[in-house]
């Protein structure tokens, strides 16, 4: 028999009876209302498909009964509680976050850069290192930080606007993928790159490939989530070796010659490098350090790309609203002979809430993940249904992304209003949290969100942003597990007419941080 019959075999025999006899009764059995399902695939047979994108799977599934705190489903193998009621998800989130404080990690992969990140990270392992790593995101290292980033900024914006009208017709993508390996490259590794130059630099083939998943990955991810214990028995990796290879050795050299030079920066590995010796700090060994560097560019490389993207085609698909935004950034810069400083670009309130409403409309990921470590008591979901105790292991998966176009929080969901968020409505909102909540929310979402700003504070201040012919628009979402337009995301971007060269050579020259 070859590989294949053979790993058949043993899925259909060890889990066949198991999870058909067991799992796909649990909700029935328990009287808990439910989305039926299918053996092995559970709920999820038509985003695994791709009869349907995974975002309108979440909506569809969230809206399976409207009146519910919770239902219950399956997400292929495992019985899954989906949260539906605003105060029940602060509790999980927030309020009993000592009941369910971890999310699965990717221990199914045989590779310490998964295995070993933050993200995967549980108990007193992740507390330590989430206090190591908190101080790499405070206000004064943003603020440091900010310099970076207004670098790679103004010289992406540079290239953009010297396109030639032929041109002018971009794929998004492609483009802000690069800015955003610029600006992690240097305030994560210390190293200076422009893509925009030179898109086949090491850094940024390797990063697109690490976050390629598409084709053969994906079902490699799924077939791992669905059978964890077959992915260690074969050892099933993600990454491939070459690309593993090079995050390692850009670590180790960055490190190496920091020691030797005695150099010292404001970024993420010096601080990790910084506890080794100290007395009551336990230091993060090479692989730790690798891993926690490779998320932090995992997670900045493509989540913050998109949130880009989708904010600027937002703009291009809404002109008035783009207008708006514009004036707020020229008023700045008229105000201020062309500079802009940290706390200029932290109080454009327009933009902030324009970012918002990307998030809102387009959050990076469709929902968020607990796991269940102690008895809790879930309510009735329903007035004439019983509360349901949940166990240690159980799963919780949070619909951020449905939450955020439920018409019982936000009117109008599918219209892009940034108005919505200027009044603070939202801050602190259980209906409004792209980043998460609780003790376990991005640990990055500070720098996501001021390297969003960085880009499109300069990208408006010189260029325009239009539809084109490939443009997706009404929105349709790709028919995958990624949160992206059917088509892909095109624009057309132009410089600006009413740029005036003297405000143009200001803002190359003299951006005062």
């Amino acid at each position: 028999m070859d590989f294949w019959s053979i790993l058949l075999s043993i899925i259909i025999g060890v889990f066949g009876i198991h999870y058909l006899f067991q799992h796909f009764n649990f909700f029935k059995r328990h009287g808990i209302i439910h989305i039926p399902s299918k053996p092995i695939l559970g709920t999820m047979s038509s985003a695994i498909f791709r009869r349907i994108s995974f975002v309108d799977y979440i909506k569809k599934t969230y809206n399976y009964n409207s009146d519910a705190k919770y239902i219950g489903m399956y997400g292929t193998t495992n019985p899954v509680f989906l949260l539906r009621d605003p105060e029940l998800i602060k509790t999980v989130l927030i309020k009993n976050f000592e009941a369910f404080p971890n999310r699965r990690g990717f221990d199914e992969f045989d590779d310490p850069l998964f295995s070993k990140n933050l993200f995967s990270l549980q108990g007193e392992k992740w507390r330590n290192v989430r206090n190591l790593l908190s101080p790499s995101f405070t206000s004064s290292k943003m603020k440091n930080m900010f310099t970076l980033m207004s670098e790679c900024a103004v010289d992406f914006v540079k290239n953009l606007s010297e396109l030639t009208v032929s041109d002018s017709d971009i794929n998004l993508k492609d483009a802000f993928t690069k800015y955003t390996n610029d600006v992690i490259a240097t305030c994560a590794f210390g190293i200076k790159i422009d893509s925009m130059k030179d898109p086949k630099n090491k850094f940024y083939v390797y990063g697109r490939e690490m976050t390629n998943f598409s084709g053969t990955r994906a079902l490699k991810f799924f077939f791992v989530r669905t059978f964890p214990m077959l992915g260690k028995l074969f050892h099933i990796k993600l990454i491939s070796k070459d690309t593993a290879d090079f995050f390692r050795n850009i670590i180790e050299t960055a490190i190496a010659t920091r020691d030797a030079e005695h150099i010292t920066r404001p970024d993420m590995l010096q601080l990790m490098m910084d506890v080794r010796g100290k007395e009551g700090r336990r230091a993060l060994d090479i692989e730790e350090i690798v891993a926690q560097a490779f998320i932090f560019f995992f997670g900045g490389f493509d989540t913050t790309s998109t949130t880009m993207c989708f904010a600027a085609h937002s703009l291009a698909v809404n002109p008035d609203v783009q207008i708006k935004l514009r004036q707020e950034i020229d008023k700045v810069l008229e105000a201020s002979g062309g500079e802009v400083t940290y706390e200029a670009i932290n109080h454009l309130e327009y933009l902030e809430a324009v970012i918002n409403e990307t998030l809102r409309m387009y959050a990076p990921i469709g929902f968020l993940e607990r796991i269940c470590e102690k008895d809790f008591e879930l309510p009735p979901a329903l007035p004439d249904e019983k509360p349901f105790v949940m166990k240690k292991d159980m799963v919780v998966w949070i619909p951020l992304f449905a939450i955020h176009y439920d018409e019982k929080y936000y009117d109008n969901p599918e219209e892009f209003r940034p108005e919505r968020f200027l009044n603070k409505t939202y801050h602190n909102s259980p209906c409004y949290f792209p980043f998460g909540a609780g003790p376990r929310m991005c640990i990055a979402n500070r720098f996501a969100l001021l390297e969003v700003k960085v880009l499109l504070f300069h990208l408006l201040a010189r260029c325009e942003l239009k539809r084109c012919a490939k443009t997706t628009w009404p929105m349709k979402f790709k028919k995958d597990a990624t949160v992206a337009p059917e088509n892909g995301f095109w624009l057309n971007i132009q410089r600006r007419s009413d740029v005036h060269s003297d405000r143009e050579s200001t803002m190359n020259n003299s951006v005062n941080f």
